[in-house]
């Protein structure tokens, strides 16, 4: 299982699902919905259901869940604890932008869910994707907004 807001879609997450399909047999993509989107970032750039569209179209996924994240007001509530609950996969994979460092931070969603994949005996994986983050989301929007400021 691996998980994120994946908006939009970049190289750097077609290369973490390819690594993270290898560490198994199935591939579960958690995308993190429109609600924690808004939280976290404030706006949405592709609609969830587009997302899990798109995702669903990679030969290396096997399976696309959306969160039920509801106006999420914590670092807990932040996390995917209950898909981890819900789906109680092997293996819960990580990108390069969430690391051993995060796992150990309260403000972090990441502490819970090692907490509760520790609990289920969940294996968690690090810097997965080519060697860590390649690409961000964000910052392809924040250079796409330089384009058409000009």
């Amino acid at each position: 299982m691996v998980s994120g807001g994946f908006d939009p879609v970049h190289v750097g997450h077609v290369r973490m699902f390819e690594e993270a399909k290898k560490l198994g047999d199935e591939l579960v993509v958690v995308i993190n919905n429109d609600d924690w989107k808004r939280k976290k970032r404030r706006h949405v750039f592709m609609p969830d259901t587009e997302r899990k569209e798109i995702i669903q179209a990679f030969r290396c996924v096997d399976r696309v869940v959306l969160t039920g994240h509801k106006n999420p007001e914590n670092p807990q509530e932040m996390s995917v604890i209950q898909e981890l609950q819900k789906i109680k996969p092997h293996i819960f994979a990580n990108g390069g932008d969430r690391n051993e460092e995060d796992a150990r931070n309260p403000e972090s969603s990441l502490y819970y869910e090692v907490e509760v994949c520790k609990k289920l005996g969940i294996e968690m994986f690090f810097n997965i994707g080519h060697g860590g983050k390649v690409r961000s989301s964000s910052e392809l929007l924040k250079e796409y907004a330089k384009i058409i400021k000009k």
